[in-house]
Parts: structure tokens; sequence; C-alpha cells
């Protein structure tokens, strides 16, 4: 299990770094990391080929997140959307809508990438892993921050 965990960590040291960038919290990814190690009990070689992909998925979906963040800066400076034109509207409905086409796409592409690399029992764990972390990360929050048990 210690070998697991190490591995896990230097698998993860590139994502650690990005995180202390401000693309996203650093807490919140350390303990998204040691749940998902925890939860989908990865053996040493599973763990050399998931932490990889894992990591690739996050940096695409993270840059996706950003360019979308960044197209609704002036959306959101906006109080009425009645201040909008109709086809100010539209064009920010269906921008919203590509950016959900897009990430179900970089989804859909790292499960195929993990399908073909990993049992699929493995996959079916991470799926249910990053469901319960969502659900246990909110109950965090309501109780009053990530870092309580």
């Amino acid at each position: 299990m210690k070998n697991r965990v190490i591995a896990a960590f230097l698998l993860m040291l590139p994502f650690f770094v990005s995180a202390q960038r401000g693309e996203r919290s650093p807490e919140i990814e350390a303990f998204r990391i040691s749940y998902l190690t925890q939860k989908m009990d990865l053996s040493e070689d599973e763990a050399k080929v998931f932490w990889p992909i894992f990591n690739e998925f996050q940096k695409e979906q993270t840059a996706l997140n950003k360019e979308r963040n960044q197209n609704m800066i002036s959306f959101r400076k906006i109080p009425e959307i009645d201040n909008l034109s109709d086809t100010e509207v539209q064009t920010l409905i269906v921008n919203e809508l590509n950016f959900k086409q897009r990430n179900l796409a970089i989804e859909k592409k790292y499960y195929y990438k993990l399908k073909s690399n990993l049992p699929i029992k493995v996959i079916g764990k991470y799926y249910r892993a990053q469901e319960t972390f969502k659900r246990e990360l909110l109950s965090r929050y309501k109780k009053g921050g990530p870092e309580r048990n």
C-alpha cells in the first residue's frame, strides 16, 4: 500500500505543480487524489497507467473550463438578460452548449483511453469514486470546509 501511495504521488507531481499556479484549488485536488487512491485501490501497474491518463484528462478539462470562464465573464457583468439582444442571448446559449459538448467529447476520449489500457472494473471504480468524491466534497463544505473529516 505504501508503494502505491508513493507511486501515485510521484505520478501526480506535475498536477500539483499546475494546481499551485492557480488552475485548481491545491487542497481540493490533494483531497481528490487521496480519495481516488483510497477508493480505487489500484495495483502498482494499474496506477502507472491510470494516473498519467487522469492527469492528461484533468489538464484538458482545466483548459476547457478556463476558456469557458473567460467567455462567461462578459455575460456575468450584465445584470439583466433583457439588456441583451436576442442574437447575443442565443450566442451565449449556443456557446454554453458547445462547451458542454466539448467537455463530453473530452470525457469520452479519456474513457476510451482508460478502457484500452485498464480493466473495465477499474474504470467503473474510478467513475463511482468520482461521484462519491463530489458528494463527499459537498458534505465537507456544508460542514465548514474541505479540511474537516
